[in-house]
Formats: C-alpha cells, structure tokens, sequence
C-alpha cells in the first residue's frame, strides 16, 4: 500500500514539474518599428504586454537622456491605460537606490528610443544594461522601439551616429539579421542598404518605413503592422547575385 502511495505521489510530482516547465517557457517578443515612438506604437505595445495597466519602461540613452526626449515620451503615453517609467543611464548612485536590473526586470515592457546607436551600444555594455535586457527578453519582457531603438535589436545595420556619412554598426544581435530603419524617409539608406548586402558587409535583413513596424516571436518574424496604408516593411536579400526585395503584406492597421 505505501510503495502504491509513493509510486501515485511520483507521478504527481513529475506531471507537476512537467507543467510548470511548460507554462513557465516564456515567448520572446520584440517590437522593432521605423521611426519614432508614437501614441500608436504605444497603444500596440500594450496590446502585445496582454495585461491591463502594464508597466512600460523608456530607454533615453541615445539621447543622452535627454529632457525633451523624455518629455515626449510622456506625451506620448498620454490617456494610454499604462504606467510610464523612464530608466536614465546617467545616473548617481546617491540618487537611484535600485540597479538598472531591478527596474527593468520588474517592467512588463522596455521600449528604446532613437538617437545615436553607436554611444548607446557603449554605454549599454559600459553599465552592464546590454545583459539586463538580455535577461528581460529571455523573461518574454516585451522589447521595442524605432531608429536606433529598432536596429539594437539586431545584428546590426547602417547609422549617422559618426561624422560624415553613414557607417555600420554592430548591435545586440537578439535577431540574427541585419536592420535598416527609416527605409524610405532618408534617400541615402536603401541605396547603401542594398550596397552593404550585395558587398557582404551586412547579412540579408529587414528594412522597414518610419510608419510600420515588425512583430518578432522566439526570433522569427511574426508580422508586419503600420499606422497608415503607404508604410511597408520588406526582407532584403541576395537572390542569385542581385538584390532581392521582398514587401511583407501589412496584416493591422494601428489606429
């Protein structure tokens, strides 16, 4: 009777365990749009948080944190059932009492915003943040943001983020392809887009217009929504020696 009892017991143990691995493998969602962040964005990053009043985070660090910056943000959040923080890079010990990693881990959604990436690739990997938001993306924390905070996601892409002209920086390569933003709004990106593909510099990638944006699961692309009925989002690759552009079909409209 008792070797029965245990023997029901271990069985209840091991269905136990099998369920909580299984409910507890989270899904690794990043939101990478064209352009800057908008009160659309926003209302569908929310949607893709799946709870009500989440916690959403800003990154200002390509700015500088900058006020204005800053400020946007907010306005941006504006009316949105969300609780809007802001995580500042250039901080003081005797000022913020939690780490980067206590405050973005407790978050339900970390957005990036634009600026230059190559200063905030740095100092990122200067204060550690680089690794806290690969923790928060393996904990299925919602990742997003446009211009420099849609290319970090990447393996990396163009940027104006030195003098001159444009170069190409490395990224956080969470998704293992190139990236160009403002696809369409800046006439010298798709041009040296297509150069750095066709030369090998860059790996075939995802270019996307300011007013769309690309939804990732578990590292592969899920879909394309936009705010207006002329963005676009397209898979640039090489196909037989020559430049191959692919249009993704816009599955939402974002009111």
């Amino acid at each position: 009777m008792r070797r029965i009892c245990f023997v029901i017991l271990l069985t209840s143990i091991c269905f136990a365990g099998m369920g909580q691995g299984t409910q507890g493998t989270a899904t690794r969602t990043i939101f990478a749009y064209g352009g800057g962040f908008t009160k659309q964005f926003m209302s569908y990053v929310i949607t893709l948080t799946k709870k009500d009043n989440p916690k959403i985070c800003f990154l200002p660090t390509a700015t500088g944190d900058n006020a204005n910056t800053i400020n946007s943000w907010y306005s941006a959040c504006e009316g949105l059932p969300m609780r809007p923080y802001v995580q500042r890079a250039f901080v003081a010990s005797s000022t913020d009492s939690k780490s980067f990693e206590e405050n973005l881990l407790s978050m339900d959604a970390i957005i990036v915003g634009g600026g230059n990436t190559l200063n905030m690739m740095a100092i990122w990997k200067a204060q550690g943040i680089d690794t806290v938001l690969k923790k928060a993306y393996n904990k299925g924390i919602i990742l997003g943001g446009g211009s420099a905070g849609s290319l970090c996601w990447f393996q990396g892409g163009t940027t104006d983020s030195r003098p001159k002209d444009l170069s190409i920086v490395k990224c956080l390569g969470f998704i293992q392809t190139s990236h160009c933003p403002h696809y369409h709004s800046e006439p010298l990106r798709k041009p040296l887009y297509f150069d750095n593909i066709l030369q090998g510099r860059l790996s075939a990638g995802y270019a996307i217009d300011d007013k769309a944006g690309i939804v990732f699961e578990n590292e592969q692309y899920v879909r394309t929504v936009a705010i207006d009925d002329k963005s676009n989002a397209y898979y640039v690759s090489v196909v037989n020696g020559q430049i191959d552009e692919k249009l993704l079909p816009v599955t939402q409209i974002i009111k």
